[in-house]
């Protein structure tokens, strides 16, 4: 699909918008910009939502180079920690209700003084191969892949929510931003702290043909 598309309708990651903005500060520095004109284009890069937007603001920049997609970060591990980490949170609830409903089981077996058919094979059964046939489909697809994927980057947001809640608190208590910042005072404060560097861009989502490598 996306051979289809062309590359300036294509989506921008955070990370392009901030190459784009890299090249309208040194832009600045060389004197093709004034300060108002590089404000503007900056608000626009930060704004951007496709390739084509980036483009526009660099166009008449004779030193500018056009943004390129950076390849998504492979997840590390090993192939077999990756996969034992997947099935754990395939059949990690399946299993803990095996030994939930077989201590009942047990307890009613030894109050009644007498063998109890195992009643919680009615719905662990069919439970269990409905998790056997995920299991075969997700392995096949590569699904323990995407879910390591998803871990790293649902750990990244959330240290990238932290790091942004200290600066703008000690942005707050330094008197840079009101003590409650409106959404779009926070939103220039984390634009303007990106592309001064104190703060990284948001984390991109996982590609979902990320490759996995191995750690030495």
């Amino acid at each position: 699909m996306l051979e289809d598309m062309g590359r300036e309708r294509m989506r921008a990651a955070d990370n392009d918008r901030q190459q784009v903005a890299d090249q309208l500060r040194a832009a600045l520095e060389e004197g093709r910009l004034d300060l108002t004109e590089y404000d503007e284009r900056l608000q626009g890069a930060y704004a951007a939502k496709t390739y084509g937007d980036l483009d526009r603001l660099l166009a008449d920049l004779p030193t500018s180079i056009p943004v390129v997609p950076a390849a998504p970060a492979p997840v590390r591990g090993s192939d077999s920690s990756i996969r034992s980490a997947w099935l754990g949170h395939v059949w990690g609830p399946w299993s803990k209700a095996v030994g939930f409903f077989t201590v009942i089981w047990v307890i009613t077996s030894v109050a009644s003084e007498e063998a109890v058919f195992y009643w919680p094979l009615w719905f662990l059964g069919p439970w269990g191969i409905i998790l056997l046939l995920r299991t075969a489909g997700g392995l096949a697809t590569g699904e323990p892949r995407k879910y390591a994927a998803a871990r790293v980057f649902r750990r990244q947001l959330r240290e990238h929510k932290r790091e942004r809640r200290a600066l703008q608190a000690r942005a707050i208590a330094r008197g840079e931003l009101p003590e409650n910042p409106t959404k779009e005072q926070r939103r220039a404060f984390v634009a303007e702290a990106i592309e001064r560097g104190e703060l990284p861009p948001k984390p991109r989502p996982p590609e979902a043909d990320q490759p996995a490598i191995q750690d030495n």
